[in-house]
């Protein structure tokens, strides 16, 4: 498993690259006439071409991942297929099969031939996957781990296979985990963190869920395995073997996603010179505004506090409002620069020798 994993590792990161150019190559000689110029690497057509065929290929690359892993499963079958058994079967029946096939394969009937090795090998695996199933521990255990169980030393209860099973899975997504950080402290699998996290906790907390629980997950037993028997001839899974398949597929769409992702994400149109400016004075304008609202809210206040020793007379207030009105003409208005310049103006108009109280400049 280990040595998969890492010559699919190896594949990702240099056979979508190789084949990309291969089928630009290719797509270039059947679509562009004989004569006419071919994109220039470099230039916006010939990036966006290859693109285009670098998701193409990523998408396909993954999908035929997802049916190796599968098929890699098939082959390795399980007890209950090698048995001919459904999941379902009694203590009884799987002996009685197994008696059935004891006595085709039993190594004193087969003797003669040249198969003799062969025939007592699987003859010992059937009695192993006989002597599983009809243990109900061993069963549970076989059912969430696998036939690794075989070889675990001291567990005679359901507890103490659930026990050495979580011994097992917590190192390895503490394992992942270590190697995501690193990865990413190295600059690789940047794209789409948040979500690498949050499947590979997912995962985790489905795998614990699968091991802990007497019986199959929901979603395998109610939804993926009804459907497989329903519309295709795949045998339904096992629960190890869905766990098994999502460790394969949580790496393939690492790596896939990684590559996948930048390439989905849609570039940013260039602006325009007169739209930095645009926005920049929006952005001025929006901060003077708050600016002054808030200038508005402290004068007020203000007002307040100069108004409250006059709450309750009239008088006073009505006399304080007439000064403000007054103080406010005398020195804001008129002394404004532009108020100013408009009376020069307008007393340059009129005419010198006007006499007192006359009106108009003619």
């Amino acid at each position: 498993m280990a040595t998969t994993n890492i010559l699919s590792l190896i594949g990702w990161s240099f056979l979508p690259n190789l084949v990309t150019g291969w089928v630009q190559t290719i797509y270039y000689g059947l679509a562009i006439r004989a004569g006419d110029r071919k994109p220039a690497p470099g230039t916006p057509r010939h990036a966006a071409h290859r693109r285009r065929i670098h998701i193409l290929v990523v998408s396909l690359y993954l999908l035929y991942t997802i049916y190796e892993a599968d098929y890699e499963l098939r082959r390795a079958s399980d007890y209950y297929a090698d048995l001919g058994v459904p999941h379902a079967a009694s203590e009884r029946d799987i002996k009685s099969r197994f008696r059935r096939l004891a006595a085709l394969h039993h190594p004193d009937k087969t003797m003669g031939g040249g198969a003799d090795a062969d025939s007592a090998d699987f003859f010992i695996h059937l009695k192993t996957a006989s002597d599983t199933l009809v243990d109900p521990a061993r069963r549970f255990a076989y059912e969430r781990f696998g036939p690794d169980i075989s070889s675990w030393k001291h567990c005679v209860t359901i507890r103490d296979y659930v026990g050495r099973g979580v011994q097992v899975v917590l190192p390895y997504y503490g394992f992942a985990a270590a190697a995501m950080y690193v990865l990413g402290l190295l600059g690789y699998l940047d794209w789409g963190r948040y979500w690498r996290w949050l499947t590979l906790a997912v995962l985790c907390v489905f795998e614990l869920h699968v091991a802990t629980r007497p019986a199959f997950p929901a979603l395998l037993a109610d939804v993926v395995n009804p459907l497989l028997v329903r519309f295709t001839a795949h045998p339904p899974y096992l629960p190890f073997q869905a766990v098994s398949l999502a460790r394969r597929l949580s790496v393939t769409l690492y790596v896939a996603f990684s590559q996948i992702g930048p390439l989905l994400q849609q570039q940013q149109p260039p602006e325009r010179p007169g739209e930095t400016d645009e926005k920049a004075l929006l952005q001025s304008l929006d901060r003077l505004e708050q600016t002054a609202r808030g200038m508005d809210v402290d004068a007020a206040r203000l007002m307040e506090l100069e108004m409250a020793p006059f709450v309750g007379d009239p008088e006073a207030i009505d006399s304080m409002r007439s000064k403000l009105k007054e103080w406010l003409v005398q020195n804001t208005i008129r002394s404004d620069p532009m108020v100013k310049d408009a009376l020069g103006r307008s007393f340059q108009k009129r005419r010198v020798d006007a006499p007192a109280g006359a009106r108009g400049n003619r």
